[in-house]
Protein backbone atom coordinates (compact mmCIF):
# COMPACT_ATOMS: atom_id res chain seq x y z
CA UNK A 1 0.00 0.00 0.00
CA UNK A 2 1.23 3.48 -0.84
CA UNK A 3 -0.11 6.71 0.57
CA UNK A 4 0.14 9.77 -1.67
CA UNK A 5 1.54 12.81 0.05
CA UNK A 6 1.58 16.31 -1.37
CA UNK A 7 4.25 18.89 -0.73
CA UNK A 8 2.59 22.30 -1.08
CA UNK A 9 4.15 25.66 -0.38
CA UNK A 10 2.13 28.86 -0.52
CA UNK A 11 2.99 32.34 0.61
CA UNK A 12 1.91 35.93 0.18
CA UNK A 13 3.33 37.28 -3.04
CA UNK A 14 4.95 33.96 -3.98
CA UNK A 15 4.10 31.33 -6.55
CA UNK A 16 2.49 28.07 -5.50
CA UNK A 17 4.94 25.21 -5.35
CA UNK A 18 3.72 21.67 -5.77
CA UNK A 19 5.89 18.61 -5.51
CA UNK A 20 4.49 15.16 -4.90
CA UNK A 21 6.09 12.42 -2.82
CA UNK A 22 4.74 8.99 -2.10
CA UNK A 23 5.36 7.52 1.31
CA UNK A 24 6.36 3.89 0.82
CA UNK A 25 4.59 1.64 3.33
CA UNK A 26 5.36 -1.86 2.02
CA UNK A 27 8.57 -3.86 1.93
CA UNK A 28 11.27 -4.72 4.47
CA UNK A 29 13.03 -1.35 4.32
CA UNK A 30 10.04 0.38 5.92
CA UNK A 31 8.72 -2.53 7.97
CA UNK A 32 11.82 -3.67 9.86
CA UNK A 33 11.96 -2.18 13.37
CA UNK A 34 15.33 -0.90 14.53
CA UNK A 35 17.06 1.68 16.68
CA UNK A 36 18.49 3.19 13.50
CA UNK A 37 21.30 5.63 12.92
CA UNK A 38 22.84 5.86 9.46
CA UNK A 39 21.40 5.83 5.92
CA UNK A 40 23.79 5.02 3.06
CA UNK A 41 22.84 4.75 -0.63
CA UNK A 42 25.28 2.65 -2.67
CA UNK A 43 25.29 0.11 -5.49
CA UNK A 44 26.75 -2.97 -3.78
CA UNK A 45 26.30 -5.38 -6.72
CA UNK A 46 27.00 -3.07 -9.69
CA UNK A 47 23.61 -3.57 -11.32
CA UNK A 48 23.01 0.16 -11.85
CA UNK A 49 20.42 0.48 -9.05
CA UNK A 50 21.23 1.94 -5.64
CA UNK A 51 20.92 -0.28 -2.59
CA UNK A 52 20.42 1.00 0.97
CA UNK A 53 22.26 0.29 4.22
CA UNK A 54 20.79 1.33 7.58
CA UNK A 55 22.85 0.94 10.75
CA UNK A 56 21.37 0.25 14.18
CA UNK A 57 22.95 1.26 17.47
CA UNK A 58 21.32 0.57 20.85
CA UNK A 59 23.68 0.03 23.80
CA UNK A 60 22.94 -3.70 23.83
CA UNK A 61 23.81 -3.95 20.13
CA UNK A 62 21.69 -4.74 17.09
CA UNK A 63 22.36 -6.08 13.61
CA UNK A 64 22.67 -3.59 10.79
CA UNK A 65 20.47 -3.85 7.70
CA UNK A 66 21.27 -3.99 3.99
CA UNK A 67 18.49 -3.80 1.42
CA UNK A 68 19.08 -4.80 -2.20
CA UNK A 69 17.28 -2.80 -4.87
CA UNK A 70 15.34 -5.18 -7.11
CA UNK A 71 15.26 -2.63 -9.94
CA UNK A 72 11.47 -2.38 -9.92
CA UNK A 73 11.07 0.01 -6.99
CA UNK A 74 11.20 -2.73 -4.35
CA UNK A 75 13.91 -3.87 -1.93
CA UNK A 76 14.92 -7.24 -0.50
CA UNK A 77 16.64 -7.59 2.86
CA UNK A 78 20.03 -9.32 3.01
CA UNK A 79 19.67 -11.96 5.73
CA UNK A 80 22.74 -14.20 5.85
CA UNK A 81 25.79 -12.09 4.99
CA UNK A 82 28.37 -11.14 7.63
CA UNK A 83 27.64 -7.45 7.06
CA UNK A 84 24.20 -7.82 8.69
CA UNK A 85 25.30 -10.06 11.59
CA UNK A 86 27.52 -7.79 13.68
CA UNK A 87 25.20 -7.27 16.68
CA UNK A 88 27.16 -4.14 17.70
CA UNK A 89 26.01 -0.64 18.77
CA UNK A 90 26.68 0.98 15.39
CA UNK A 91 26.39 4.65 14.47
CA UNK A 92 27.67 5.92 11.13
CA UNK A 93 28.91 4.10 8.04
CA UNK A 94 30.82 5.14 4.95
CA UNK A 95 31.11 3.31 1.60
CA UNK A 96 33.62 3.53 -1.25
CA UNK A 97 35.84 1.36 -3.41
CA UNK A 98 38.70 1.37 -0.92
CA UNK A 99 40.87 -1.15 -2.79
CA UNK A 100 40.08 0.09 -6.32
CA UNK A 101 38.87 -3.33 -7.48
CA UNK A 102 35.58 -2.20 -9.00
CA UNK A 103 33.13 -2.67 -6.10
CA UNK A 104 32.22 -0.68 -3.00
CA UNK A 105 33.48 -1.60 0.47
CA UNK A 106 32.10 -0.54 3.85
CA UNK A 107 33.38 0.86 7.13
CA UNK A 108 30.99 0.95 10.12
CA UNK A 109 31.71 2.80 13.36
CA UNK A 110 30.60 1.58 16.79
CA UNK A 111 30.03 3.35 20.08
CA UNK A 112 30.58 2.28 23.73
CA UNK A 113 34.27 1.43 23.15
CA UNK A 114 33.49 -1.33 20.65
CA UNK A 115 35.94 -1.90 17.81
CA UNK A 116 34.87 -0.53 14.44
CA UNK A 117 34.06 -2.75 11.45
CA UNK A 118 35.53 -3.01 7.95
CA UNK A 119 33.94 -5.10 5.21
CA UNK A 120 35.43 -5.72 1.76
CA UNK A 121 33.14 -6.52 -1.15
CA UNK A 122 33.74 -9.92 -2.76
CA UNK A 123 32.61 -8.58 -6.13
CA UNK A 124 29.14 -10.09 -6.05
CA UNK A 125 27.53 -8.00 -3.30
CA UNK A 126 28.67 -10.35 -0.50
CA UNK A 127 31.27 -9.27 2.02
CA UNK A 128 34.31 -10.38 3.98
CA UNK A 129 34.86 -8.95 7.45
CA UNK A 130 38.45 -7.78 8.03
CA UNK A 131 39.70 -8.58 11.53
CA UNK A 132 43.32 -7.44 11.52
CA UNK A 133 44.93 -4.00 11.68
CA UNK A 134 44.45 -0.88 13.78
CA UNK A 135 41.51 0.12 11.56
CA UNK A 136 39.34 -2.50 13.30
CA UNK A 137 41.11 -2.82 16.65
CA UNK A 138 41.30 0.70 18.06
CA UNK A 139 38.01 0.71 19.95
CA UNK A 140 36.48 4.10 20.64
CA UNK A 141 33.23 5.95 20.98
CA UNK A 142 32.87 6.55 17.27
CA UNK A 143 30.07 8.58 15.72
CA UNK A 144 30.81 8.82 12.00
CA UNK A 145 33.58 8.27 9.47
CA UNK A 146 34.35 9.24 5.91
CA UNK A 147 36.64 8.12 3.10
CA UNK A 148 38.74 10.75 1.29
CA UNK A 149 42.05 10.77 -0.61
CA UNK A 150 43.84 13.59 1.19
CA UNK A 151 47.24 13.03 -0.50
CA UNK A 152 45.80 12.30 -3.96
CA UNK A 153 47.68 9.04 -4.41
CA UNK A 154 44.58 7.30 -5.78
CA UNK A 155 43.89 5.45 -2.52
CA UNK A 156 41.12 6.46 -0.12
CA UNK A 157 42.13 7.34 3.43
CA UNK A 158 39.77 7.29 6.41
CA UNK A 159 38.87 9.71 9.20
CA UNK A 160 36.80 8.65 12.23
CA UNK A 161 35.08 11.05 14.66
CA UNK A 162 34.83 10.14 18.38
CA UNK A 163 32.67 11.91 20.96
CA UNK A 164 33.68 10.20 24.20
CA UNK A 165 36.47 8.10 25.73
CA UNK A 166 39.83 9.82 25.20
CA UNK A 167 38.07 11.96 22.55
CA UNK A 168 40.85 11.71 19.99
CA UNK A 169 39.74 11.16 16.41
CA UNK A 170 41.38 8.61 14.10
CA UNK A 171 43.11 9.17 10.77
CA UNK A 172 44.25 6.18 8.71
CA UNK A 173 46.39 6.41 5.59
CA UNK A 174 45.58 3.85 2.91
CA UNK A 175 48.78 2.04 1.91
CA UNK A 176 47.08 -0.23 -0.63
CA UNK A 177 46.06 -3.90 -0.54
CA UNK A 178 43.70 -3.15 2.39
CA UNK A 179 46.63 -2.09 4.57
CA UNK A 180 46.36 1.12 6.61
CA UNK A 181 48.75 3.18 8.73
CA UNK A 182 47.32 5.06 11.70
CA UNK A 183 48.45 8.68 11.80
CA UNK A 184 49.34 9.78 15.35
CA UNK A 185 50.82 13.22 14.72
CA UNK A 186 48.97 16.47 14.13
CA UNK A 187 46.04 18.43 15.57
CA UNK A 188 43.46 16.41 13.61
CA UNK A 189 44.27 13.33 15.73
CA UNK A 190 45.43 14.93 19.00
CA UNK A 191 42.65 17.44 19.69
CA UNK A 192 40.27 16.24 22.39
CA UNK A 193 36.91 17.56 21.24
CA UNK A 194 33.56 15.77 21.36
CA UNK A 195 33.35 15.19 17.62
CA UNK A 196 30.16 14.10 15.89
CA UNK A 197 30.52 14.48 12.16
CA UNK A 198 33.27 14.62 9.54
CA UNK A 199 33.42 15.84 5.94
CA UNK A 200 36.28 15.61 3.47
CA UNK A 201 35.62 18.61 1.22
CA UNK A 202 37.58 21.14 -0.83
CA UNK A 203 36.59 24.26 1.10
CA UNK A 204 38.99 26.68 -0.61
CA UNK A 205 38.76 25.29 -4.18
CA UNK A 206 42.48 24.52 -4.35
CA UNK A 207 41.91 20.94 -5.58
CA UNK A 208 42.68 19.03 -2.40
CA UNK A 209 40.37 17.80 0.33
CA UNK A 210 40.23 19.71 3.59
CA UNK A 211 38.82 18.20 6.76
CA UNK A 212 35.76 19.62 8.54
CA UNK A 213 34.74 18.24 11.94
CA UNK A 214 31.68 19.26 13.95
CA UNK A 215 31.80 19.20 17.76
CA UNK A 216 29.15 19.08 20.46
CA UNK A 217 29.43 20.15 24.15
CA UNK A 218 29.44 23.84 23.11
CA UNK A 219 32.77 23.50 21.35
CA UNK A 220 33.73 25.27 18.15
CA UNK A 221 33.97 23.33 14.90
CA UNK A 222 37.34 22.42 13.39
CA UNK A 223 38.74 23.02 9.92
CA UNK A 224 41.99 21.26 9.14
CA UNK A 225 43.35 22.89 5.99
CA UNK A 226 45.06 20.47 3.64
CA UNK A 227 48.53 21.88 2.99
CA UNK A 228 49.08 19.60 0.01
CA UNK A 229 52.05 17.74 1.47
CA UNK A 230 50.20 15.19 3.59
CA UNK A 231 49.87 17.57 6.54
CA UNK A 232 47.09 19.81 7.87
CA UNK A 233 46.86 23.19 9.57
CA UNK A 234 44.16 23.83 12.18
CA UNK A 235 42.23 27.04 11.44
CA UNK A 236 40.54 28.92 14.27
CA UNK A 237 39.34 32.31 13.00
CA UNK A 238 36.08 33.41 11.40
CA UNK A 239 32.37 33.02 12.18
CA UNK A 240 32.16 29.38 11.07
CA UNK A 241 34.84 28.42 13.58
CA UNK A 242 33.44 30.52 16.42
CA UNK A 243 29.87 29.27 16.46
CA UNK A 244 30.09 26.98 19.49
CA UNK A 245 27.03 24.83 20.11
CA UNK A 246 25.77 21.27 20.23
CA UNK A 247 26.66 20.71 16.59
CA UNK A 248 25.73 17.26 15.34
CA UNK A 249 26.28 17.56 11.62
CA UNK A 250 27.79 19.48 8.73
CA UNK A 251 26.41 19.34 5.17
CA UNK A 252 28.39 20.99 2.39
CA UNK A 253 26.90 22.05 -0.97
CA UNK A 254 26.90 24.96 -3.40
CA UNK A 255 23.50 26.34 -2.44
CA UNK A 256 23.81 29.66 -4.28
CA UNK A 257 25.43 28.33 -7.48
CA UNK A 258 28.49 30.55 -7.16
CA UNK A 259 31.01 27.74 -7.60
CA UNK A 260 32.09 27.09 -4.02
CA UNK A 261 30.77 24.95 -1.17
CA UNK A 262 28.62 26.38 1.60
CA UNK A 263 27.73 24.58 4.82
CA UNK A 264 24.66 23.90 6.96
CA UNK A 265 25.13 22.95 10.63
CA UNK A 266 22.51 20.86 12.41
CA UNK A 267 22.43 21.67 16.13
CA UNK A 268 20.78 20.09 19.14
CA UNK A 269 19.17 22.51 21.63
CA UNK A 270 20.34 25.61 19.75
CA UNK A 271 19.47 27.21 16.40
CA UNK A 272 20.78 25.57 13.25
CA UNK A 273 23.28 27.57 11.22
CA UNK A 274 23.99 28.28 7.56
CA UNK A 275 27.26 29.77 6.29
CA UNK A 276 27.96 31.03 2.77
CA UNK A 277 31.47 30.49 1.45
CA UNK A 278 33.18 33.76 0.51
CA UNK A 279 36.44 32.09 -0.51
CA UNK A 280 39.79 31.57 1.23
CA UNK A 281 38.10 30.01 4.30
CA UNK A 282 36.00 33.13 4.86
CA UNK A 283 32.26 32.71 5.54
CA UNK A 284 29.16 34.82 6.03
CA UNK A 285 26.65 33.58 8.60
CA UNK A 286 23.00 33.73 7.50
CA UNK A 287 20.89 35.02 10.40
CA UNK A 288 17.47 36.04 9.11
CA UNK A 289 16.36 33.09 7.00
CA UNK A 290 13.70 30.54 8.00
CA UNK A 291 16.25 27.77 7.77
CA UNK A 292 18.12 29.03 10.85
CA UNK A 293 15.33 30.52 12.95
CA UNK A 294 14.27 29.08 16.30
CA UNK A 295 15.82 26.56 18.64
CA UNK A 296 16.36 23.15 17.06
CA UNK A 297 16.87 19.55 18.08
CA UNK A 298 18.48 18.58 14.80
CA UNK A 299 20.88 15.74 14.08
CA UNK A 300 21.40 15.35 10.36
CA UNK A 301 20.65 16.97 7.02
CA UNK A 302 20.78 16.34 3.29
CA UNK A 303 20.95 18.60 0.24
CA UNK A 304 19.19 17.72 -3.02
CA UNK A 305 17.37 19.47 -5.84
CA UNK A 306 14.10 17.69 -5.12
CA UNK A 307 12.10 19.61 -7.75
CA UNK A 308 14.87 19.75 -10.40
CA UNK A 309 14.58 23.52 -10.73
CA UNK A 310 18.33 24.19 -10.63
CA UNK A 311 18.98 24.88 -6.94
CA UNK A 312 19.51 22.68 -3.89
CA UNK A 313 16.84 22.11 -1.25
CA UNK A 314 17.43 20.91 2.33
CA UNK A 315 16.02 18.18 4.57
CA UNK A 316 16.77 18.20 8.32
CA UNK A 317 16.06 15.50 10.91
CA UNK A 318 15.11 16.10 14.54
CA UNK A 319 15.11 13.93 17.68
CA UNK A 320 15.44 13.62 21.47
CA UNK A 321 13.03 16.13 23.01
CA UNK A 322 12.00 14.57 26.31
CA UNK A 323 8.89 12.47 25.84
CA UNK A 324 7.69 14.32 22.73
CA UNK A 325 8.09 13.12 19.16
CA UNK A 326 9.36 15.58 16.57
CA UNK A 327 8.62 16.27 12.91
CA UNK A 328 11.42 16.78 10.42
CA UNK A 329 11.99 19.83 8.21
CA UNK A 330 12.10 20.29 4.45
CA UNK A 331 13.22 23.68 3.15
CA UNK A 332 12.83 24.78 -0.48
CA UNK A 333 15.46 26.99 -2.09
CA UNK A 334 13.97 29.91 -4.03
CA UNK A 335 17.05 30.17 -6.26
CA UNK A 336 18.68 33.03 -4.43
CA UNK A 337 19.74 31.06 -1.37
CA UNK A 338 16.63 31.90 0.65
CA UNK A 339 14.46 29.09 1.99
CA UNK A 340 10.83 28.35 2.88
CA UNK A 341 9.69 25.48 5.07
CA UNK A 342 7.27 22.93 3.61
CA UNK A 343 4.48 22.15 6.06
CA UNK A 344 3.34 18.85 4.57
CA UNK A 345 5.02 15.50 3.92
CA UNK A 346 7.69 14.34 4.39
CA UNK A 347 7.66 16.72 7.37
CA UNK A 348 4.50 15.48 9.08
CA UNK A 349 5.64 12.03 10.24
CA UNK A 350 6.25 12.36 13.98
CA UNK A 351 9.30 10.42 15.16
CA UNK A 352 12.85 10.74 16.40
CA UNK A 353 15.15 10.69 13.37
CA UNK A 354 18.91 10.52 12.87
CA UNK A 355 20.44 9.98 9.44
CA UNK A 356 18.78 10.99 6.15
CA UNK A 357 19.91 10.65 2.55
CA UNK A 358 18.65 11.47 -0.93
CA UNK A 359 19.07 9.10 -3.88
CA UNK A 360 17.31 8.33 -7.13
CA UNK A 361 16.68 4.68 -6.29
CA UNK A 362 14.38 3.97 -9.28
CA UNK A 363 16.47 5.90 -11.84
CA UNK A 364 13.64 8.17 -12.95
CA UNK A 365 15.65 11.39 -12.67
CA UNK A 366 14.15 12.59 -9.38
CA UNK A 367 15.80 12.09 -5.99
CA UNK A 368 13.98 10.10 -3.31
CA UNK A 369 14.51 10.24 0.46
CA UNK A 370 15.22 7.72 3.24
CA UNK A 371 15.20 8.54 6.95
CA UNK A 372 16.59 6.48 9.85
CA UNK A 373 14.35 6.56 12.93
CA UNK A 374 15.57 5.89 16.49
CA UNK A 375 14.00 4.22 19.51
CA UNK A 376 11.18 6.17 21.19
CA UNK A 377 9.60 5.23 24.54
CA UNK A 378 11.32 1.85 24.42
CA UNK A 379 9.88 0.94 21.01
CA UNK A 380 11.95 0.51 17.85
CA UNK A 381 10.10 2.05 14.88
CA UNK A 382 10.41 1.25 11.18
CA UNK A 383 12.45 3.56 8.99
CA UNK A 384 10.97 5.95 6.42
CA UNK A 385 11.16 6.01 2.62
CA UNK A 386 9.60 8.64 0.36
CA UNK A 387 9.41 8.30 -3.42
CA UNK A 388 9.69 11.50 -5.44
CA UNK A 389 6.98 11.45 -8.10
CA UNK A 390 8.70 14.10 -10.21
CA UNK A 391 7.43 16.88 -12.45
CA UNK A 392 8.13 18.26 -15.91
CA UNK A 393 11.55 19.74 -15.09
CA UNK A 394 14.64 18.32 -16.77
CA UNK A 395 17.66 16.70 -15.14
CA UNK A 396 21.04 15.05 -15.70
CA UNK A 397 22.89 12.43 -13.64
CA UNK A 398 26.55 11.51 -14.05
CA UNK A 399 28.25 8.39 -12.68
CA UNK A 400 32.03 8.70 -12.33
CA UNK A 401 34.72 6.00 -12.36
CA UNK A 402 38.27 6.96 -11.49
CA UNK A 403 41.32 5.37 -13.10
CA UNK A 404 44.25 7.48 -11.89
CA UNK A 405 42.11 9.01 -9.16
CA UNK A 406 40.42 6.71 -6.66
CA UNK A 407 37.89 4.52 -8.46
CA UNK A 408 34.92 5.95 -6.49
CA UNK A 409 35.90 9.44 -7.71
CA UNK A 410 35.67 10.83 -4.16
CA UNK A 411 36.71 14.49 -4.26
CA UNK A 412 35.85 15.00 -7.94
CA UNK A 413 33.97 18.22 -8.75
CA UNK A 414 31.43 18.30 -11.58
CA UNK A 415 30.27 21.64 -12.99
CA UNK A 416 27.29 21.88 -15.35
CA UNK A 417 26.06 24.95 -17.26
CA UNK A 418 22.59 25.23 -18.78
CA UNK A 419 20.09 27.94 -19.72
CA UNK A 420 17.35 27.87 -17.04
CA UNK A 421 14.49 30.34 -17.41
CA UNK A 422 16.55 32.17 -20.01
CA UNK A 423 19.58 32.61 -17.72
CA UNK A 424 22.94 30.82 -17.89
CA UNK A 425 23.29 28.84 -14.64
CA UNK A 426 26.39 27.01 -13.46
CA UNK A 427 25.91 24.28 -10.85
CA UNK A 428 28.57 22.31 -8.99
CA UNK A 429 28.59 18.97 -7.18
CA UNK A 430 31.43 17.38 -5.21
CA UNK A 431 31.50 13.57 -4.87
CA UNK A 432 31.64 12.56 -1.22
CA UNK A 433 31.46 9.44 0.95
CA UNK A 434 29.66 11.26 3.77
CA UNK A 435 27.05 13.96 3.17
CA UNK A 436 26.27 14.68 6.84
CA UNK A 437 26.07 12.96 10.22
CA UNK A 438 25.16 9.30 9.69
CA UNK A 439 24.32 9.95 6.04
CA UNK A 440 25.61 9.19 2.56
CA UNK A 441 23.75 10.57 -0.45
CA UNK A 442 23.54 9.08 -3.94
CA UNK A 443 27.20 8.77 -5.07
CA UNK A 444 26.31 10.03 -8.54
CA UNK A 445 26.27 13.73 -9.45
CA UNK A 446 22.63 14.75 -9.97
CA UNK A 447 21.58 18.09 -11.48
CA UNK A 448 18.13 19.62 -11.79
CA UNK A 449 17.88 21.64 -15.01
CA UNK A 450 14.44 23.26 -14.92
CA UNK A 451 13.28 24.13 -18.45
CA UNK A 452 16.74 23.81 -20.03
CA UNK A 453 16.53 22.00 -23.37
CA UNK A 454 20.19 20.95 -23.37
CA UNK A 455 23.39 21.19 -21.34
CA UNK A 456 25.78 23.82 -22.68
CA UNK A 457 28.90 22.72 -20.81
CA UNK A 458 30.16 20.02 -18.44
CA UNK A 459 33.49 20.30 -16.65
CA UNK A 460 34.80 17.39 -14.56
CA UNK A 461 37.75 18.12 -12.26
CA UNK A 462 39.37 14.88 -11.10
CA UNK A 463 41.61 14.60 -8.01
CA UNK A 464 44.43 13.51 -10.34
CA UNK A 465 44.45 17.01 -11.82
CA UNK A 466 42.82 16.02 -15.11
CA UNK A 467 40.00 18.30 -16.25
CA UNK A 468 37.57 16.97 -18.86
CA UNK A 469 35.11 19.20 -20.68
CA UNK A 470 32.09 18.40 -22.82
CA UNK A 471 29.41 20.46 -24.57
CA UNK A 472 26.02 20.00 -26.22
CA UNK A 473 24.86 17.14 -23.98
CA UNK A 474 21.21 16.09 -23.94
CA UNK A 475 19.12 16.44 -20.78
CA UNK A 476 17.09 13.71 -19.02
CA UNK A 477 19.69 10.95 -19.10
CA UNK A 478 22.10 8.97 -16.98
CA UNK A 479 25.66 8.92 -18.26
CA UNK A 480 28.96 7.44 -17.09
CA UNK A 481 32.40 8.99 -17.37
CA UNK A 482 35.52 6.88 -16.90
CA UNK A 483 38.43 9.16 -16.03
CA UNK A 484 40.20 10.07 -19.26
CA UNK A 485 37.52 8.56 -21.52
CA UNK A 486 34.45 10.04 -23.21
CA UNK A 487 30.90 10.29 -21.90
CA UNK A 488 28.92 7.10 -22.39
CA UNK A 489 25.56 5.60 -21.54
CA UNK A 490 25.18 3.37 -18.52
CA UNK A 491 25.65 0.21 -20.59
CA UNK A 492 28.46 1.51 -22.79
CA UNK A 493 31.28 1.73 -20.25
CA UNK A 494 34.74 0.99 -21.61
CA UNK A 495 36.58 -1.94 -20.01
CA UNK A 496 39.96 -1.12 -18.44
CA UNK A 497 43.16 -1.53 -20.44
CA UNK A 498 45.89 -2.37 -17.93
CA UNK A 499 49.37 -1.02 -18.67
CA UNK A 500 52.38 0.63 -17.05
CA UNK A 501 54.59 3.45 -18.35
CA UNK A 502 58.19 4.37 -17.59
CA UNK A 503 60.26 6.31 -16.94
CA UNK A 504 58.45 9.09 -15.07
CA UNK A 505 59.77 11.73 -15.06
CA UNK A 506 60.46 11.14 -18.75
CA UNK A 507 62.74 13.04 -21.12
CA UNK A 508 62.47 11.96 -24.72
CA UNK A 509 60.08 9.02 -24.75
CA UNK A 510 57.70 6.81 -22.79
CA UNK A 511 57.85 3.03 -22.85
CA UNK A 512 54.59 1.09 -22.46
CA UNK A 513 54.36 -2.26 -20.72
CA UNK A 514 51.02 -4.03 -21.13
CA UNK A 515 49.83 -6.38 -18.43
CA UNK A 516 47.88 -8.21 -21.14
CA UNK A 517 48.06 -6.89 -24.68
CA UNK A 518 44.76 -7.10 -26.61
CA UNK A 519 45.72 -9.43 -29.43
CA UNK A 520 44.53 -8.46 -32.87
CA UNK A 521 43.94 -4.85 -31.82
CA UNK A 522 46.14 -1.84 -32.26
CA UNK A 523 46.40 0.75 -29.52
CA UNK A 524 45.67 4.39 -30.22
CA UNK A 525 47.43 6.84 -27.91
CA UNK A 526 46.63 10.41 -26.86
CA UNK A 527 48.77 12.69 -24.72
CA UNK A 528 46.49 15.01 -22.75
CA UNK A 529 47.31 18.06 -20.64
CA UNK A 530 45.65 18.80 -17.30
CA UNK A 531 42.99 20.91 -19.02
CA UNK A 532 41.88 17.92 -21.09
CA UNK A 533 43.42 19.09 -24.38
CA UNK A 534 44.84 16.41 -26.69
CA UNK A 535 48.39 17.44 -27.64
CA UNK A 536 49.67 14.31 -29.43
CA UNK A 537 47.97 11.23 -30.86
CA UNK A 538 48.58 8.28 -33.12
CA UNK A 539 48.98 4.50 -33.25
CA UNK A 540 51.36 2.83 -30.84
CA UNK A 541 52.43 -0.48 -29.38
CA UNK A 542 55.29 0.03 -26.93
CA UNK A 543 56.94 3.48 -27.22
CA UNK A 544 55.90 7.12 -27.65
CA UNK A 545 58.15 10.08 -28.53
CA UNK A 546 57.62 13.15 -26.35
CA UNK A 547 59.11 15.74 -28.70
CA UNK A 548 57.36 19.09 -28.62
CA UNK A 549 56.05 18.74 -25.05
CA UNK A 550 56.99 21.34 -22.47
CA UNK A 551 57.97 20.44 -18.91
CA UNK A 552 54.92 19.54 -16.84
CA UNK A 553 52.27 16.98 -15.90
CA UNK A 554 50.45 15.01 -18.61
CA UNK A 555 48.16 12.01 -19.06
CA UNK A 556 48.63 9.15 -21.52
CA UNK A 557 45.39 7.60 -22.75
CA UNK A 558 45.43 4.31 -24.66
CA UNK A 559 42.50 2.73 -26.49
CA UNK A 560 42.17 -0.70 -28.08
CA UNK A 561 38.64 -1.47 -29.23
CA UNK A 562 36.42 -1.03 -26.19
CA UNK A 563 39.43 -1.18 -23.85
CA UNK A 564 40.69 2.11 -22.38
CA UNK A 565 43.31 3.10 -19.82
CA UNK A 566 44.93 6.30 -18.55
CA UNK A 567 48.24 6.92 -16.77
CA UNK A 568 49.78 10.09 -15.40
CA UNK A 569 53.39 11.09 -16.14
CA UNK A 570 55.78 14.01 -15.77
CA UNK A 571 57.84 15.41 -18.68
CA UNK A 572 61.22 16.74 -17.58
Amino acid sequence: MKCLLLLLLTGAGSAVFSQQFTKITSGPLVNTPGDSRSVNWIDVNNDGFLDCMITNGPHAGQNNALYINDGNGNFSAVLNDTIVKDGNPSDGATWADTDNDGDVDCFVVNYYDFNNLYYTNNGDGTFTKIGVGSLVNDGGYSETASWGDYDKDGLLDLYVANSSGNLRNFLYHNDGSNSFTKINVGASVTNTHSSRSVNWTDIDNDDDLDLFVTNEANENEDIYRNDGNGSFTLLTSGPLLNNAGMTMSGSWADIDNDGDLDVFLANDQSPNALFLNDGNFSFTKITGDTVVKGSAHSFSSAWSDIDNDGDLDLFVTNAFTGTVKRVNNLYLNDGSGSFSRVSDAPTNDSCWAYGCSFADYDNDGFEDLAVATVRFAGIDPADLLYHNNGNSNHWFTLNLIGTISNRSAIGTKVRVKAMINGNPVWQMREISAQSSYCSQNDPRAHFGLGNASSIDSISVEWPSGLVQQFSGVNVDQFMTLVEGAVLSGLNEIARPLEFLIFPSPAKDHLTISYKKFPQGLESVYEVIDTNGRILKSGNVKDEIALSGLQHGVYFLRLRSGNLMGVRKFVKE
